[in-house]
């Protein structure tokens, strides 16, 4: 899963004429309690009048709460999604609070979780234990004198570190039934392969200051050399960048489906010790796996055999110590936020500890939390009203798939079969995870981190042999996202993200339609945006479109590619609408769908008008509301360059600007700056 005419009172001289609903009488809507937001559950007051709706409908929403918000100092961003993120903290820093002033059984959730929350808080104790905790991996990576041994500690559940080769286990695309090891390319300390390979003066800087930060951090940690050797650690990955995929061709899901036997793959990249590192990992008998970026794979052995034993140990000393620094003294965080959190990202503070505790128990035990946190701030109302949401976007869906002139009747059967068996998840796992066989000790905040690390590798070699479970949730229930698993063909929305301003109870219907109902079609969306339409109904990825249809398709999208590739949010700086394609369509679908399954919700009646707001207005700026964010530079260039989201705002005026209704809504016209003429508008779903 990534973000005009007022019609209240005063509003007469902006310019623009009121859309043809406003004075039609609708249904009465009466809250049954009180929204969070104003009156109907839309924040008036943090609209800026001053910008006309045709010329910016993303500030005209939200541009006032936006000046009047600033950005907390430990954040690069700051948003509704950030600002729910921070009450989930807080609620999960409660239920802890609580459980560890109780005295606990040995080995019961409540020990669990009191213990290693009290144990990442003790700053104490981490700082007198130094550099002790690591020091056995650090003499396993010293000791290393062949290839085979880097491959082992590569492959070690426990060890957090790099390699230009890494491998998982993943469900399988072609056969929804079962995992499946995976090999794909990895190694990189920045974000992307453009980091060390682009002539650019940001990444030029970056790629003066990363090996400066890896010789402070490495000095910090005792190392010699640092300096030289983080120059050795840049040069290295530099070569590493060069074998890398574009970022583009990484999400095409057919490009890095790539089913093999064992056999082919050590055939393809001989010269890595696999048997090496999948026995270190606990692989057993693997027979098929899949490989992704299948034509870096050899080029990519042959630059670990061909780097020395000693390049190796000291690339790996670096980054299990940088991916350790959360449970290491505070000079080494310290350090690492120095360069990830400010200098990469623009971040002038660090989070507070607690705040990174609740982020790291999410992580060891996040159903644990989970199910405590669904327990106090998860109502059976609000899931039962979420269900009711999802099946009238269904219904909504499916109307609009009859409707497309593009698509032939034959691809449309199956097309409304696959929505039919859309798997909804909302609010929490129908079963929970068993952590009982993770130990957690008083005062260990490392040995906690390690031991659930290697906790989670278990599961995932178990996994593999038997049949994949369908229940599984890929996010806990406090995390303040969604997400379509094309494998499982589910839309998943855990507990946290069903709250003002995606969903509250008390809003008015056009305004949870405008949010939770666009996150919703958003969602579904994914299963029909250029890789999910790969996948059918069973979750299989194969070709079920006709090809006339692929061809139809493709033209749209070609289009939309081009439309938000002309997006510039940094001067110099434009999007990449071939990575951001994907998200880009579901936005879309997400809107047209979500309004549509509004209109169908009136039965026949028309909308309401609420405090001078016709109900599309309403819909179309709650979408805005929820996407209105502050975020540094560093942070939106990095969004750019490796997130296949689009920034906020043209998640909300690159997708207004191709939904007839929005430019009727508010009489949008020739002049506006964001004005599409009718034949240039991108028309998918």
């Amino acid at each position: 899963m990534n973000r005009r005419a007022f019609l209240g009172t005063g509003c007469s001289g902006l310019g623009f004429a009121f859309a043809s609903q406003v004075g039609v009488a609708g249904p009465a809507w009466a809250a049954q309690g009180k929204p969070k937001f104003g009156n109907f559950g839309f924040d008036k007051a943090g609209r800026d009048l001053s910008i006309q709706p045709g010329d910016d409908f993303w500030r005209h929403g939200g541009g006032t709460w936006m000046k009047n918000n600033p950005m907390p100092a430990d954040r690069a961003s700051w948003g509704a999604f950030d600002g729910l993120a921070a009450k989930a903290e807080t609620d999960v820093r409660a239920i802890i609070d609580e459980v560890a002033a109780k005295k606990a059984t040995p080995g019961s959730i409540e020990q669990k979780l009191g213990d290693f929350y009290r144990a990442y808080m003790d700053m104490d104790t981490i700082n007198a234990k130094g550099l002790s905790p690591i020091q056995a991996e650090l003499d396993r990576i010293a000791a290393a004198k062949t290839h085979e041994d880097i491959a082992a500690i590569i492959g070690a559940p426990e060890i957090p570190t790099q390699s230009p080769l890494g491998w998982g286990v993943t469900l399988d695309d072609g056969n929804p039934d079962r995992y499946l090891v995976v090999v794909s390319h990895n190694g990189l300390g920045m974000p992307d392969r453009d980091y060390y390979l682009k002539d650019d003066k940001r990444f030029a800087e970056l790629r003066e200051k990363y090996p400066a930060h890896i010789g402070r951090l490495l000095t910090l940690a005792g190392q010699s050399n640092g300096v030289a050797k983080g120059q050795q650690i840049l040069a290295l990955e530099t070569e590493i960048a060069k074998l890398h995929w574009d970022i583009t061709d990484r999400r095409d899901s057919t490009k890095i489906y790539n089913l093999r036997t064992y056999a082919q793959l050590e055939e393809l990249a001989p010269e890595f010790p696999w048997a090496a590192g999948f026995k270190a990992n606990g692989y057993k008998d693997v027979k098929e796996l899949i490989v992704n970026e299948i034509t870096a794979i050899g080029p990519l052995a042959k630059l670990f055999a061909a780097t020395p034993v000693e390049q190796w140990q000291t690339y790996l000393t670096y980054h299990v110590i940088a991916a350790s620094s959360g449970v290491l003294p505070q000079a080494i965080y310290d350090e690492r936020f120095d360069f990830y959190g400010r200098t990469l990202n623009g971040q002038p503070e660090q989070r507070e500890r607690w705040k990174r505790a609740t982020q790291a128990l999410d992580g060891a035990l996040g159903e644990a939390i989970g199910q405590l946190y669904v327990a106090r701030h998860f109502t059976p109302t609000a899931k039962a009203k979420m269900q009711v949401l999802v099946e009238n976007l269904r219904k909504a869906f499916s109307v609009r798939i009859d409707g497309l002139t593009w698509m032939t009747t034959e691809t449309k059967v199956k097309a409304k079969r696959k929505l039919t068996t859309f798997n909804p998840k909302i609010g929490y796992p129908d079963q929970w995870r068993d952590y009982g066989a993770l130990e957690i000790k008083a005062g260990d905040a490392f040995g906690n981190d390690r031991r659930a690390r290697a906790f989670d590798v278990k599961r995932d070699v178990e996994d593999l042999g038997r049949k994949t479970d369908k229940r599984r949730w890929f996010m806990t229930p406090q995390t303040v996202n969604a997400y379509y698993n094309p494998v499982f063909n589910e839309i998943v929305f855990p507990a946290a993200i069903l709250q003002p301003p995606f969903f509250d109870e008390f809003a008015d219907p056009a305004v949870n339609y405008g949010a939770i109902g666009g996150v919703i079609g958003h969602e579904m969306g994914h299963g029909f945006d250029d890789q999910g339409a790969k996948y059918d109904e069973k979750g299989v990825l194969r070709d079920w479109w006709t090809p006339t249809d692929v061809e139809a398709f493709n033209k749209l999208g070609a289009k939309m590619v081009a439309q938000y590739s002309s997006f510039e949010p940094l001067p110099g700086v434009k999007l990449n609408g071939e990575l951001c394609l994907g998200e880009n369509i579901g936005d879309h679908c997400g809107v047209v769908v979500g309004l549509t399954a509004y209109k169908l919700s009136l039965k026949g009646r028309p909308a309401p008008v609420i405090d001078g707001f016709t109900g599309d207005q309403r819909f179309f700026l709650s979408w805005s509301q929820v996407w209105r964010e502050t975020v540094r530079d560093e942070a939106l260039r990095n969004q750019i360059q490796s997130d296949p989201h689009s920034p906020a705002e043209f998640r909300v005026n690159g997708t207004v600007q191709n939904v007839d209704a929005w430019y009727q809504a508010f009489n949008v016209q020739p002049g506006n700056k964001l004005y599409v003429a009718p034949e240039n508008r991108v028309r998918i779903w």
